[in-house]
């Protein structure tokens, strides 16, 4: 049996559970992915298009906890949640494949890096909220989320930054 907000065929119909204390769902099927398995992809991904790795596993962290098959309630999916109408300029195909959606988010925040000039708050900004709004406010737009979101990035980005791991080892 399966659950979904999105019916996949015409045989879906609508399901309510009456007593949900007897549920048990393993947190690992909550909280998403293992941080540690995408280390090589990220790391060679970020390196093509010139950006810190480390930044690159903090933008994942943030935006989806490592879950590939991620989607939000705005409908932005996988691991670097792109919007479908990004995805479709970034020519990113199957959003829930891991390498492509790495590439295409990643590609996607070298490009707002160049637009705005290296800023990297200006461009997480532009990240969570949209490059117009962060060019039309002429800064990080006062929306809770947004702030809240460049907060996070920047604090998981140090974080990995300055850890050992196998992530910032040259191949």
């Amino acid at each position: 049996m399966s659950f979904t907000n999105a019916p996949a065929g015409s045989d879906c119909r609508e399901h309510s559970l009456q007593d949900t204390s007897r549920i048990r769902i393993p947190v690992s099927e909550i909280a998403g992915g293992d941080p540690t398995s995408y280390d090589q992809d990220i790391r060679r991904i970020a390196r093509r298009y010139q950006l810190d790795p480390p930044l690159i596993k903090a933008i994942i962290h943030t935006e989806s906890d490592f879950n590939s098959r991620a989607i939000s309630r705005r409908g932005a999916q996988g691991l670097m949640q792109l919007m479908p109408e990004t995805a479709r300029d970034l020519q990113v195909v199957h959003p829930f494949n891991p390498q492509e959606n790495i590439d295409g988010g990643t590609r996607y925040l070298r490009s707002l890096l160049d637009s705005f000039k290296g800023d990297l708050i200006l461009s997480l900004a532009a990240y969570n909220a949209g490059p117009g709004l962060v060019s039309r406010t002429g800064g990080v737009p006062k929306i809770q989320e947004t702030r809240e979101y460049v907060y996070k990035v920047l604090t998981r980005y140090k974080v990995y930054k300055s850890q050992q791991s196998p992530l910032l080892v040259k191949e």
